[in-house]
């Protein structure tokens, strides 16, 4: 098991497939894009099933989310999948996407194990998606979330982060749209995740101002049973139900305490926290001939030395050097 000091359990990993994006998100990196790892430094296929694999039966994970930059530009993606699902005890497989790319490769995803997806969209306005990515592909993504519903990749799960004078009144409409088309909507909270370290924590929408917009236009009311635990986003019922929205206040309403995810980055580094500013190195172990054993116990290293939060609360908060496409979100 990955246990830490503060008693949590990590079972859930974020794999980064690639640090490559075909989007230049304003929050992530610049218009120019990052200098990407080179192609030696990637794990391969194979390794990345090693690990997972490791984590799967000798680590306790049960789930797996594939992450980037963006997953989709990963060649062998299916493959990869394929051979996770196959794995025994089976973990749950998931992919977080900007969706571009999705609607060609949907099926054969969900045929090749893939459970569901998360996609990111942060408007329902061209103009506003090609101002806040820098390419006009907004279509695509529609039509990527179509075609992970239609496949069963469900819930399809959309990701929207609010920026300040560009589209921060839109939460409503997205809500609406969400629950038209079965979608399960999550608004996250603008993290410091840029390359270029521009984030502003009094230029952020908060969670709270988040469901005072919401609350503008529906009725919200706490999913009942639901206790928010390990999960990121506090749910709530739409109207009465049965439709969820669901708000992660990384930044204002932190869930650390309850955390049990881990990371692994694509070129083979373990991360405690999406906001660490160490890595452990698995890369290397596997490239020197490692046992899966020996693999398993730099793991539990790692995950033992995981610090009680983020530091996101802390006003003297010093965002990681690595850009989030090699980490993963």
């Amino acid at each position: 098991m990955l246990i830490d000091t503060y008693g949590r359990t990590a079972t859930d990993l974020r794999v980064s497939l690639t640090d490559r994006c075909n989007l230049r998100c304003t929050y992530c990196m610049p218009e120019e894009g990052l200098q990407w790892l080179a192609k030696p430094d990637l794990l391969t296929d194979d390794e990345i099933v090693r690990l997972v694999g490791v984590a799967v039966t000798a680590l306790g994970v049960t789930e797996v989310r594939f992450t980037g930059g963006e997953p989709l530009l990963r060649p062998g993606l299916a493959s990869i999948v394929a051979r996770c699902a196959a794995l025994a005890p089976r973990p749950r497989l998931s992919l977080t996407t900007n969706g571009i790319g999705l609607a060609r490769t949907a099926r054969a995803l969900k045929d090749a194990g893939l459970d569901r997806v998360n996609v990111s969209l942060d408007t329902l306005r061209p103009e506003v998606f090609a101002a806040l990515t820098r390419r006009k592909r907004h279509q695509d993504v529609l039509d990527g979330l179509a075609a992970a519903h239609a496949a069963g990749l469900t819930p399809v799960k959309v990701n929207a982060v609010l920026m300040p004078g560009r589209n921060d009144d839109e939460a409503p409409d997205l809500l609406a749209w969400a629950v038209e088309h079965g979608y399960e909507l999550r608004f996250i909270e603008q993290m410091p995740l840029d390359a270029q370290h521009g984030w502003k924590r009094d230029g952020m929408i908060t969670a709270e101002e988040i469901l005072a917009s919401l609350r503008t236009r529906f009725a919200l009311t706490p999913e009942p049973g639901a206790e928010r635990g390990s999960a990121p986003a506090e749910r709530w019922m739409v109207d009465g139900g049965p439709a969820r929205v669901g708000v992660i206040g990384s930044v204002t309403r932190p869930f650390c305490a309850a955390c049990d995810r881990t990371r692994l980055t694509a070129d083979g580094q373990v991360r405690t926290c999406l906001f660490a500013t160490e890595e452990s190195d698995l890369r290397g172990a596997l490239r020197s001939g490692a046992t899966d054993e020996e693999i398993a116990e730099l793991w539990r290293k790692a995950m033992w030395g995981k610090k009680a939060g983020s530091g996101l609360d802390d006003p003297a908060f010093l965002q990681p050097a690595r850009p989030m496409s090699a980490i993963g979100g």
